[in-house]
């Protein structure tokens, strides 16, 4: 699913900074990517110090992601709103730790949110990072 958002993300032109996507714990050490679709946003959170992905999100009036309830992983919070994380997989990755979530960021929107954690410290970094993110739109749903 990842690799999925990754490719149409590649074939969109870059776009400013417009503030489709939300905003950045502060103290993160992260910066966005920003790519637009027709009628999506695309957003890669960078870390500054490597430029590797620590999570990204795709925001659209519809995603193919569809959390289901036995993959429930950690309870969290974004926003300020109740959510789960959904484990993942990656093929061939075993080892890898993936986490993702469905939310509604407001006007008819939902945020499919993505991670991938080599070790569970790393985990705990990233959960925390994208747990911090703040929307424009604050109707974040608390139903997933």
């Amino acid at each position: 699913m990842v690799l999925l958002f990754f490719a149409c993300a590649q074939a969109q032109e870059p776009a400013g900074d417009n503030g489709a996507c939300p905003q950045l714990p502060d103290g993160s050490s992260l910066r966005w990517e920003y790519r637009a679709g027709a009628d999506s946003d695309f957003c890669r959170a960078i870390r500054n110090s490597d430029g590797s992905e620590a999570f990204g999100l795709y925001i659209a009036a519809k995603s193919p992601f569809a959390p289901r309830r036995g993959d429930r992983a950690e309870a969290g919070s974004i926003d300020g709103h109740s959510m789960h994380w959904y484990r993942g997989e990656l093929a061939g990755k075993p080892n890898v730790q993936v986490r993702e979530t469905l939310i509604e960021v407001g006007s008819g929107k939902l945020a499919h949110i993505w991670l991938q954690a080599n070790s569970p410290e790393q985990l705990k970094e990233v959960l925390g990072q994208a747990e911090g993110l703040r929307f424009s739109a604050t109707r974040l749903s608390s139903n997933r």
